[in-house]
């Protein structure tokens, strides 16, 4: 069993920059895919960026050129660096982890997803 703990949430204004981390309990080079997925309130959780074994990433439209997922295995810790933040990025993060293989076209579904953390808030103000 792998433990995900999200940190690095915070409030901030519209435009401002944040890096969420995410600690795994074992090494995370195993892990076939990694990603990020958020709620907001009254929405369904969606998947936000993702970065397979190979260093394949996919990013949902809304986040492209703005976020960026990176990771480090040494520190087995997963990574979301948030640019230009805007108040539509308002929701909880967490951060999930896959134990098989995922087809490009699943990595940002939860179903391809087995380790979940409890997730980090993001508020952004305009």
């Amino acid at each position: 069993q792998v433990q995900l703990v999200e940190s690095g949430g915070g409030s901030l204004q519209s435009g401002g920059s944040l890096r969420l981390s995410c600690g795994a309990s074992a090494s995370i080079s195993s892990s076939y895919c990694m990603a990020w997925f958020r709620q907001a309130p009254g929405k369904e959780r969606e998947g936000v960026a993702a970065i397979r074994s190979d260093g394949r990433t996919s990013y949902a439209d809304s986040v492209k050129g703005r976020f960026t997922i990176s990771q480090d295995n040494a520190k087995n810790t997963l990574y979301l660096q948030m640019s230009s933040l805007k108040p539509e990025d308002t929701a909880m993060y967490y951060c999930a982890g896959s134990i098989r293989p995922l087809d490009p076209s699943m990595t940002l579904r939860e179903e391809g997803y087995k380790y979940w953390g409890q997730g980090t808030q993001v508020t952004v103000s305009s």
